[in-house]
């Protein structure tokens, strides 16, 4: 940040001087009406201040020596002209008309070309000397008053004060030639018109499975780059990733080793263990506003692909539920940070990460809230029971629910750590407590790893080596399974045959020291170097181990609170028995990876998840609508609400549909791209050619590269013929999930009635 500190003391003579400051009757003009002190957002105006008691005022002009600013002004004319721009629930960033932000460090007003940020300085405290905290003032209920966020000074016609009783009488007079805040095009027009169906059910789409705010989890730093939101402005939400991807993204290690392009070598292994970089560039680091690599949720897996304009976009187009899961991966997060790849503004640990994520989310609700004008008037709203739900997408608004998917869920491991509490029944039972009342209604039992609850979800690869670092296990597979279930990742050869070594007891003592992991990766992966280059073992392998007692009731718990019960991560065994629990109890199951396990879900009132083809068919119109077709006869089929929504894990590690057209498109004989201007399936929006600040995006060439371009993705498949009769049971998926959520709530009540 760069800090121009202006000379207060110039401004005294106006100050006191007779007729500085009035208009041409000599007085000081009325006070413009406003709503409220949130009604100023995007707003273009002069200011001018008093102080109390006066009746002249003086306009905020650049100061004499042009580095900062002072209130000399005497008419609006010479007056600077403010753009304000909510950083929150009544504070705003101040930018002038040569495109400098108002700040204030001690008792100065100064100008600010670029604004630090506590993920660049990756400390957590800090607090941006550019926000000032509106309010009506005390002196004047006419007009406003403004403080430093940072230093809790008032803004004064003398510079700032501490005192409240010396704050400044300000008033915002609406004007014409302010700069343009940076912001990001949603390039769309129209309003959401279309809540509900003729028969009253709920109209709209669902994403089941989503990431909003994954740069929360691990650590909080640049591992996963790119925010959802920032208080100041998208050049801090999405700046150029350099700071922590290194030149060339060479510190980008968890993107090489994910993003599928990657052999497994010892060499690239050892030079990312060893010197914290990739052993070749990776990618083009530039953020807003050129975005040359990034986002691309179909290649690149450690970069933001839901900043919330692009997530607005997909509501015009008819999403209305998200479930908002918390997510990270402490073992990654170790491993970048113990290579001194990249640092951290706060621990690694799962829970930690999840909890800030709970907290970012009600934050990133208040700053849609802050650009909509006010409390409860954004379009993004957290929801924490059906009725909720209802209500919000009937308002036309995007109802939200918060989950968690981590793998050492509540910080209940494998193998016990030092300085943690025992994971037993009790804690449990408070842990589901406390993240009840913090509004979480979805969990996921289990993630990549082993924990207390359950073995995890039995993926294989690089997870293979996270499982056993996670818990200084060796790995736990046996040919012994029942495949009569389906499984997500619990399936197929073992990628490190080396490492498998099956265990009776899944509570053992860990035979692997892996406490050192966090400070020398090194030192604890290199000396397994031998087993990590043994041949895979070929053959149906799945998880030796499945649900344990607090896996158990853990369900048992969820199901008294009525909570969505997510399986889609269980291992085979753990996930027979989780139905063998949630059938004796006719109890829902959210299955969001897509496993319907052979439409049993759909017995119990469960949802599971569906996409759209990504190739048209050379022989037959509509071909990429038959998985949407073909799942919701069988729904209709096992008896159910015949309707199916996305989950689409965008800044999940999970990638995205690719293109149709190009290089890594489906190949010849393809036609009909996405043409613009094109309207929304309710017809109540207008979509324009998709704009990332300075790059123009060709969803015909480069696929779904962010959460924005869904309203493509629907109309691409309208494009190869799908009706749109037949695209309504995706329109109907937010009301097929409520109806799961409100059958959830109803067992539960049930349950709870059986209790002694």
């Amino acid at each position: 940040m760069r800090l121009f500190p202006t000379l207060t003391w110039a401004v005294l003579p106006c100050v006191f001087a007779a007729g500085c400051g009035d208009d041409s009757s000599g007085r000081r003009p009325d006070a413009p009406a406003y709503e409220s002190i949130y009604a100023f957002n995007e707003g273009c105006y002069v200011m001018d201040a008093a102080l109390p008691g006066q009746r002249r005022a003086h306009y905020l002009v650049r100061s004499q020596d042009g580095l900062g600013y002072e209130f000399s002004g005497r008419t609006p004319d010479e007056a600077l002209r403010l753009r304000l721009k909510a950083s929150d629930l009544g504070s705003y960033l101040i930018y002038d008309q040569d495109r400098q932000y108002l700040v204030s460090e001690v008792d100065e007003l100064s100008t600010a070309v670029t604004l630090e940020n506590d993920v660049q300085l990756l400390d957590d405290t800090f607090v941006s000397p550019a926000e000032w905290e509106l309010s009506v003032s005390e002196h004047d209920a006419a007009r406003l008053a403004l403080r430093s966020r940072r230093t809790q000074r008032y803004l004064s016609p003398l510079g700032t004060t501490d005192d409240p009783a010396a704050a400044g009488v300000v008033t915002l007079y609406p004007a014409e030639g302010c700069a343009t805040f940076p912001e990001l095009t949603v390039d769309a027009t129209g309003t959401v018109a279309r809540t509900t169906f003729d028969d009253g059910d709920l109209y709209g789409f669902v994403d089941a499975h989503s990431h909003l705010l994954t740069n929360f989890g691990f650590g909080g730093g640049g591992i996963f780059h790119g925010s959802p939101f920032h208080r100041l402005g998208v050049e801090a939400a999405l700046p150029d990733c350099e700071r922590f991807h290194g030149l060339d993204g060479r510190r980008d290690l968890v993107g090489y080793f994910f993003d599928g392009d990657v052999v497994l070598d010892v060499a690239a292994l050892g030079t990312a263990l060893v010197l914290g970089r990739t052993p070749e560039a990776t990618h083009d680091t530039a953020g807003y506003p050129d975005f040359v690599d990034w986002p691309n949720a179909v290649r690149s897996s450690t970069h933001q692909a839901q900043y919330y304009k692009w997530l607005e976009r997909a509501y015009l187009s008819g999403l209305r539920l998200v479930v908002q899961h918390a997510t990270g991966n402490q073992v990654l997060c170790d491993l970048v940070v113990g290579t001194r790849a990249q640092s951290v503004r706060y621990s690694c640990n799962d829970m930690v990460g999840a909890e800030r994520e709970i907290d970012e989310a009600y934050a990133m609700e208040r700053y849609i809230d802050a650009q909509s004008g006010g409390p409860g008037r954004g379009w993004f709203r957290i929801v924490t029971s059906p009725a909720e739900a209802r209500e919000v997408i009937e308002g036309g608004k995007l109802a939200v629910i918060l989950g968690i998917e981590i793998s050492n869920l509540f910080d209940c491991f494998v193998a016990p750590r030092e300085g943690f509490p025992a994971c037993d029944a009790d804690f449990v039972r408070a842990q589901l407590a406390h993240y009840h009342d913090r509004g979480v209604r979805a969990l996921f039992p289990v993630h990549k790893y082993d924990n207390g609850f359950s073995a995890g979800d039995g993926s294989r690869g690089f997870i293979e080596l996270g499982n056993i670092i996670n818990g200084g296990h060796y790995s736990n597979f046996t040919l012994t399974c029942d495949l009569s279930s389906p499984s997500v990742f619990d399936r197929g050869n073992v990628q490190f045959g080396g490492f498998n070594m099956p265990r009776d007891d899944y509570f053992s003592a860990p035979p692997i020291d892996v406490s050192r992991f966090a400070s020398a990766p090194a030192g604890t992966v290199l000396p397994f170097l031998d087993q990590i280059q043994q041949p895979p073992l070929e053959g149906q392998y799945c998880q030796n181990a499945g649900l344990q007692p607090m896996g158990e009731l853990l369900l048992d718990e969820m199901m008294l609170r009525g909570m969505i019960i997510e399986v889609d991560h269980l291992p085979r065994a753990s996930y027979v028995r989780a139905y063998e629990i949630l059938e004796a109890a006719d109890y829902p199951a959210a299955g969001t990876h897509g496993n319907i396990n052979n439409g049993r879900i759909y017995d119990i009132g469960g949802i599971s998840t569906i996409g759209l083809g990504r190739c048209q068919a050379m022989d037959r119109v509509g071909a990429m609508g038959d998985q949407l077709r073909d799942r919701v006869q069988l729904i209709r089929d096992r008896g159910g609400y015949p309707a199916e929504g996305f989950g689409f894990d965008l800044n999940g590690f999970a990638g995205a549909r690719g293109p149709r057209f190009g290089p890594n498109g489906c190949g010849d004989g393809q036609t009909n791209p996405v043409t613009y201007p094109f309207t929304s399936y309710a017809g109540d929006v207008t979509f324009e050619p998709p704009q990332l600040g300075n790059r123009a995006v060709d969803f015909n060439n480069e696929g779904m590269i962010h959460v924005g371009l869904v309203p493509e993705l629907i109309e691409d498949a309208r494009h190869d013929g799908v009706t749109d009769e037949e695209l309504e049971p995706l329109f109907r998926s937010a009301e097929a999930y409520v109806r799961m959520w409100e059958r959830a709530e109803m067992r539960g009540a049930a349950l709870r009635a059986l209790v002694p």
